[in-house]
């Protein structure tokens, strides 16, 4: 039954969902973004074209996205013993979190830099711009919308793998509905802690393309 000890346990664990969410995100796009630059860019048809590079950046991608999340907390345990001192917690997750999500991160910048017209590339090319500032001052800016749509939906998955990582010592809402709510078979603590994922999934969802939007140059 809810109570105030189970109130106070939701407070500190929804802390502890956003904590890991917006931390492993934060790193996740300091690694996946630039690399999803360098995909983009060395690709064929791309602004500098580096076949050997791509193809071997975009396998390590490739084969790290392959791994399952769950599967990733356990080979990671050597590595999250090692940068935060322990395998239990919300911190525990973090290096877990940023080895699968930083490759989705960065094929979903890829994407979105894709999409950006190869006329404003051209332009820019003409013009006399070098490679660095044709990434930073076109193949960004106008693949802002894209970029923003696709953090959205990493943001989401991110917070989908934290709720696994609940299953495995974790901490976090996704610990709440499994070992409150599953195990011990409290079907209202479990679907309070289903329900609060997903109002955070919209609450992201809907930030997400609300900024999207405000930054549509086609919109506004």
């Amino acid at each position: 039954m809810l109570n105030s000890e189970f109130i106070e346990l939701f407070r500190t664990e929804i802390g502890s969902t956003v904590y890991m969410v917006l931390l492993s995100s934060l790193i996740s796009y300091l690694i996946g973004l630039p690399l999803g630059v360098i995909l983009a860019v060395t690709d064929e048809g791309g602004i500098c074209p580096l076949p050997f590079v791509n193809k071997c950046l975009g396998l390590v991608t490739n084969l790290l996205r392959s791994v399952p999340f769950l599967i990733m907390i356990v080979i990671a345990l050597p590595l999250t013993r090692l940068t935060v001192g322990t395998t239990l917690g919300a911190k525990a997750v973090i290096p877990p979190l940023v080895i699968s999500a930083a490759p989705y991160v960065a094929r979903m910048a890829e994407s979105s830099f894709k999409e950006v017209d190869k006329g404003v590339i051209e332009a820019a090319k003409s013009m006399g711009a070098s490679t660095l500032q044709i990434i930073l001052k076109a193949l960004i800016p106008e693949s802002k919308p894209s970029l923003l749509v696709g953090a959205a939906i990493s943001v989401t998955t991110i917070l989908g793998y934290s709720a696994m990582a609940g299953s495995l010592g974790g901490g976090g809402l996704g610990a709440i509905a499994i070992n409150y709510g599953y195990y011990r078979r409290e079907p209202v603590i479990m679907w309070g802690a289903v329900i609060l994922l997903m109002l955070l999934v919209q609450l992201i969802q809907e930030l997400g393309l609300k900024l999207a939007k405000c930054t549509d140059k086609r919109i506004n």
